[in-house]
């Protein structure tokens, strides 16, 4: 088996349908096998999923065990020469995949790859490409340097702005919404750590191959990823879970070496989150005063029909937008029933897709 596919799913049965149909397309010439663990999801995912893709290994947790346990689950099962971990919401291109494993073929110090993600409105994601949260990057990060100074190798090494986001690059940090290990660097540095229970995992497993003698890559390779259709960013739980992952990456890997400026490194941390929190207890106390809510911006789509577009051609379609902002990603399927749009699913009806772009 050359790749085994991971995908760890919550609540997001529609946008993991149109995920597994576009894998059908990107591994039509690959021999692969894909893995899904529903972490105990509650719209029925499971059941919704297996009748529809008979040929998809399905692992129901009857609660939920977090991100890293349930991916060491198909991990443990699977057996690819290569092992891509990819999040429910994403949408792969025909080609990703192939290119993905060609280079590691051809790359035996690469123990993993990542590629370029795209925004629902065809933008360059940010993540795709990031380094290592030292202290020093971290301060960077949350006091604003790297904003000011996008393109700075020493400021603005987080995002890692300054190198060319069409050519193959080695980074430091590959995202969790798309990894393509190599498993004999899997056997050597370990699965994920099960402490983080969500965020966190990915940045500790690319120190961990960095770590262990392998490099890590950037390839210009396209996904999209609607991000956090599952979680909601804005929640005391989002910002407890992702701040809590940050304290556990930096106790594992740094607060051994300098103890005075681990504490100042925590409570920056707890500062930043403090303030994150702020946002929506304020909006909450805004609408109990009776102040009306913020009007929002009108929206535009781009819409598909992803029963008979390929996703490279949305792909293609969203980047050469010539407006800002640019119109999002809207797909509809009579095929699954549905229109999906960013945050939002609703009943395909097909009057209301009949159209390249359409305002909301």
């Amino acid at each position: 088996m050359k790749l085994s596919i991971v995908i760890v799913s919550y609540n997001v049965k529609y946008h993991l349908e149109q995920c597994l149909r576009s894998l059908r397309r990107a591994t039509a010439l690959i021999e692969s096998e894909v893995w899904v663990v529903d972490n105990a999801s509650t719209d029925d995912s499971y059941h919704y999923l297996w009748a529809r893709f008979p040929d998809v290994h399905f692992i129901p947790n009857t609660e939920n065990v977090g991100f890293s346990r349930a991916n060491n689950q198909a991990i443990r099962r699977s057996t690819g020469e290569y092992v891509l971990l990819l999040n429910p919401d994403t949408l792969v291109a025909e080609d990703t995949l192939a290119g993905c494993v060609r280079f590691l073929d051809e790359h035996p110090e690469v123990g993993a790859t990542g590629v370029k993600m795209l925004n629902a409105d065809g933008t360059f994601a940010l993540e795709s490409r990031r380094g290592l949260p030292t202290p020093f990057t971290s301060f960077c990060k949350m006091s604003g340097l790297g904003k000011l100074f996008p393109r700075s190798r020493i400021f603005g090494h987080y995002y890692m702005q300054y190198l060319d986001r069409e050519a193959p690059a080695p980074i430091e940090v590959i995202s969790g919404a798309f990894n393509m290990l190599r498993r004999k660097a899997l056997d050597q540095v370990g699965l994920l750590d099960e402490d983080f229970f969500m965020y966190g995992e990915d940045v500790d497993l690319s120190y961990r191959l960095l770590k262990g003698g392998w490099k890590n890559y950037y390839l210009p390779l396209p996904i999209l990823h609607y991000k956090g259709e599952s979680t909601v960013k804005s929640s005391y739980r989002y910002v407890s879970v992702f701040y809590n992952a940050m304290l556990i990456f930096y106790n594992k890997h740094y607060s051994r070496r300098n103890r005075l400026l681990g504490y100042v490194v925590k409570t920056a941390v707890y500062v930043r989150a403090f303030l994150d929190m702020c946002g929506p207890t304020w909006d909450k106390v805004r609408r109990a005063l009776g102040f009306p809510p913020p009007k929002p911006c009108p929206v535009k789509y781009m819409s598909f029909d992803f029963d008979t577009t390929p996703v490279s051609h949305m792909f293609a379609a969203l980047q050469t937008q010539d407006c800002d902002p640019g119109a999002l990603l809207r797909t509809y399927s009579a095929k699954a029933g549905v229109v999906i749009m960013p945050g939002e699913v609703v009943p395909y009806v097909p009057s209301q897709t009949d159209t390249p772009t359409d305002d909301a």
